[in-house]
């Protein structure tokens, strides 16, 4: 008779009633409970609970009645909105995500002046003690970080452009963005490669109309690569080289499944692909952290992650940005390409057939040669130079960031601090809007300059005679010009905006051009925004409220902090990308290298870039000079020094109710508006020039105020 209670009593728990699919997780979450925690109370693995919140599977016995019990108690605790008649106050537990400061009504107390009290967050239940039954609690509200969610609600990308490889309690697991966990059946590297792209369903569609999707990206953990067979770590030959040897037994795994690599091998990036037939691409990303495919120099720590963390920040920067293809650097230049693909499909022909024809707006699919004035040392069109030639600035063009300094004043020396202000994203903010060449140059002698010609063009500008306690805007070191030189189409035009004649002897100017760089902008802009928003942030502040929050936002959310930073150096990293110069391979001065094979290989439209940021840092300038009378101490790239005798930017900029000067410095979080980059006192500008030399540039040092031997070259 017991053996048919016990039956009973188990069909009766198949048949548990449970609450929806997204019920489930409203009550989980309500009660500040993890995935994990709920798993290892109903002892199952994490991705099995992940399933039941998705409405993929659904519970079985013994865990179903288990479960049932878990959601039914919690539901008492906190019924649905519609139901709830509130009879006690809600518990607030504290931000996990970063709260947006809010503006001080006019007649309160600046609120940067008081530090928020602690908030102290009451110790849950666990999922374990709710099933073995706890008092009732009042209901408790949770402000919990809005996780990466897939960027499209294409079928075919349905779980968002990557996933994280991991392996937990022996499973193989893929973690996704918006914190969703699938199960991978793979075995080896070859059939991971097709259950990506068979059954994942990840990827993410095209940035542009005539583009292409982006292939799915696969990044594997310590234990991933552990399980399909690859080293945790390259060798020193290997690092060296850049990928596994071809004789790697996972190597020839994939070349017997028909597998190919790009030339670039089993890297830290590797591609992974087969020919396309009829028209479908069949290509996987790789990215191995422990093999050094995310630098810290740009992505800090977040090789070190762990795969669910990974995947919400690498999913965040994947749905503003792109989904990386390498590098900051190369995805920068990546980017480009995706929103201006160089090729589109033409109308149809007699026969009603599309072909592939140049897409308008784009760099085209073939490379073209720079100008020589534009080439950069060792390049092919330069072979014929003696060996040591030295060039100067009449026979090369030198476009780059400012680095300047000039010794105080006895007036400067008379106020207490130096405040450096740093301008937000100020390459993108140069890229927006300018025109730059699309095509090969032309070479013209004696022509007329045309502001709105995009070229490197020959010219004297050394009778231009300026404020000497500004630089130079015709040269990074801001001395002034000594005779001829090349300067990129933004320079020569500032020179007729301050009211001067200009006759260049020469250029190589490009016919064909237009503002290729607006959308690539227009991304990185937004991306930066959303970003910093996440950080607390915002563009509504006031000035003293964004200083306010401007006060350790990266301590926020490190994750979205480590975001904000690849966000940035794919910007400079791209425009860096456009001259990339050779990187060893046996090469030898005069020879052609592998960057050069591309269409985005365009030095000019990187010295048009720099140069544009260069002259609006110094129109900035020029503009807070002529209302204030003050004038930057140092100056290097996006960062200048200012003396004043308070120690905040507001102690020196021309604000009046909240209104900055017109054309000038103006504090805020868009992109050209300027931050506070860290503040010194006089006394320490004097202490590190006398220790180091008087030609030191305080704006290197500004930040932290930490100089070393490595920095002086000493």
């Amino acid at each position: 008779m017991s053996e048919l209670f016990e039956a009973v009593d188990a069909l009766i728990a198949s048949a548990s009633p449970l609450p929806p699919p997204a019920e489930r997780e409203r009550l989980r979450k309500a009660h500040g409970l993890t995935q994990a925690q709920v798993a290892a109370a109903l002892e199952v693995r994490r991705p099995t609970v992940v399933s039941w919140e998705s409405g993929k599977t659904e519970p079985r016995p013994p865990q179903r009645e288990a479960y049932a019990r878990l959601l039914a108690k919690l539901a008492q605790l906190y019924p649905a909105p519609a139901e709830s008649t509130p009879t006690a106050p809600a518990t607030f537990t504290g931000p996990s995500a970063p709260v947006t400061p809010q503006r001080p009504e006019p007649d309160s107390e600046p609120e940067h002046a008081v530090s928020p009290a602690p908030v102290h967050q009451p110790v849950r239940p666990t999922a374990t003690s709710i099933l073995a039954g706890t008092t009732r609690r009042p209901a408790a509200k949770k402000v919990s970080a809005k996780p990466a969610t897939a960027t499209t609600a294409d079928p075919r990308f349905e779980n968002g452009p990557l996933a994280v490889i991991d392996v937990e309690d022996g499973q193989v697991v893929a973690y996704c963005v918006g914190g969703l966990v699938l199960d991978v059946p793979a075995k080896s590297l070859p059939s991971l490669i097709d259950w990506t792209l068979a059954e994942a369903k990840l990827g993410a569609p095209r940035l542009s109309g005539p583009g292409k999707d982006a292939d799915p990206l696969l990044v594997l953990t310590e234990a991933a690569c552990e399980r399909y067979g690859l080293p945790i770590h390259l060798t020193q030959e290997e690092r060296l080289s850049g990928r596994l040897p071809e004789g790697h037994k996972v190597v020839k795994q994939l070349a017997r499944a028909e597998w190919k690599l790009t030339k670039r091998g089993l890297g830290p990036w590797a591609r992974i692909y087969r020919p396309a037939h009829g028209g479908r691409r069949a290509c996987v990303q790789l990215c191995l952290p422990s093999w050094g495919a995310l630098d810290t120099r740009t992505w800090g720590s977040a090789g070190n992650l762990p795969a669910a963390d990974l995947a919400r920040m690498l999913g965040t920067f994947a749905s503003r940005v792109m989904t990386p293809r390498g590098s900051t650097a190369v995805t920068g230049l990546e980017l480009m390409t995706a929103l201006h693909p160089p090729t589109r499909a033409s109308a149809p022909d007699a026969d009603g057939k599309r072909h592939s024809e140049h897409n308008p707006g784009s760099l085209g699919h073939e490379p073209v040669d720079c100008a020589p004035c534009e080439a950069p040392d060792g390049h092919p069109l330069l072979k014929d130079l003696p060996r040591f030639h030295q060039r100067g600035p009449a026979e090369m063009l030198i476009e780059e960031a400012y680095d300047w300094a000039r010794p105080l004043t006895d007036d400067e020396y008379s106020q207490r601090y130096l405040v450096g202000i740093d301008v937000n994203m100020a390459f993108a903010a140069g890229a927006n809007g300018l025109n730059v060449g699309l095509d090969a140059p032309t070479h013209v002698q004696r022509p007329e300059f045309d502001p709105k010609l995009p070229g490197s063009w020959l010219v004297d500008l050394s009778h231009i005679e300026l404020d000497e306690r500004l630089p130079s805007p015709f040269t990074p070191k801001g001395d002034r010009p000594e005779g001829p030189a090349w300067y990129a189409t933004p320079t020569v035009a500032y020179a007729v905006e301050l009211g001067y004649q200009v006759a260049p002897a020469e250029a190589y100017v490009r016919y064909e051009n237009g503002r290729y760089l607006d959308g690539w902008y227009n991304r990185l802009r937004d991306a930066y925004i959303a970003t910093m928003a996440d950080l607390g942030v915002t563009a509504d502040l006031s000035p003293a409220d964004f200083l306010t929050a401007m006060d350790g936002y990266r301590q926020r959310d490190p994750q979205m902090a480590l975001v904000l930073s690849a966000v940035k150096a794919t910007v400079k990293g791209g425009i860096g990308k456009l001259r990339e110069r050779p990187r060893g391979e046996g090469w030898k001065p005069g020879e052609p290298w592998r960057a050069l094979s591309r269409p985005t290989w365009r030095p000019d439209i990187r010295a048009a870039v720099i140069s544009k940021t260069r002259i609006n840092m110094h129109r900035k300038m020029a503009k807070h000079a002529a209302f204030t009378g003050q004038y930057p101490v140092a100056i290097l790239s996006d960062c200048a020094v200012y003396t004043s005798d308070g120690p905040s930017p507001l102690d020196f900029l021309p604000y009046r109710q909240d209104k900055p000067l017109p054309g000038g410095f103006r504090l805020g979080v868009s992109p050209g508006m300027v931050k506070h980059e860290g503040t010194q006192t006089v006394l320490w500008a004097e202490a590190v020039r006398e220790e180091h030399g008087y030609e030191l540039n305080l704006a290197r040092y500004i930040k932290d105020g930490q100089v070393t031997g490595a920095d002086t070259g000493e």
